[in-house]
């Protein structure tokens, strides 16, 4: 749910300016504590905070093939293969036949193994639920579009980014939208 244009301060509102700063480097501390967080979890479990990641949105949505998992992760497929060599190895995910389409190979967790490091998860998600409780429902439907928008454009950002590794800026993506 977007906040209707006319509700919107003007774009040269001296607030609004300040406002957005705020929170564009509000989100660049929370990225960077984020980015530390996962890291230090997935070391934990000896893996990278990549691998992590990926195991968490197999977890999310389920098997899928390494393709479909390159467009969810914005990661280029052949990163993808290897990553899910090293997920393999630690029996942490299985290539599998799809059922309806036998060509196809699926990517699917092994939750059983993933759920033992799991626990650390389950404190993380009451911490930010009580977070949360501060906020109107009004709030908290501002907060959610925010964050749905910003992961989608984030997965872009990963995904052109992968797709041109020689490219210093995202002014080519930006043209585009």
């Amino acid at each position: 749910m977007s906040i209707p244009r006319k509700t919107r301060p003007g774009p040269g509102s001296p607030r609004r300016r300040q406002l957005v700063e705020a929170i564009l480097f509000a989100g660049r501390e929370s990225s960077a504590a984020t980015v530390m967080f996962h890291t230090a979890v997935a070391a934990r479990a000896g893996l990278t905070a990549t691998d992590s990641k990926t195991l968490d949105t197999l977890i999310r949505v389920g098997p899928v093939t390494a393709g479909e998992l390159a467009r969810r992760t914005g990661l280029a497929t052949a990163s993808v293969t290897s990553l899910i060599d090293r997920l393999e190895q630690k029996g942490l995910v299985r290539r599998a036949r799809d059922a309806r389409d036998r060509r196809r190979v699926m990517v699917e967790p092994i939750r059983e193994r993933i759920a033992e490091g799991a626990a650390v998860f389950g404190s993380v998600r009451k911490a930010y639920a009580e977070l949360l409780h501060a906020y109107s429902d009004s709030q908290l439907e501002t907060i959610l579009d925010f964050m749905r928008r910003a992961a989608e454009r984030t997965r872009e950002m990963t995904a052109e980014l992968t797709a041109n590794p020689k490219s210093t800026s995202l002014n080519e993506w930006r043209k585009t939208r």
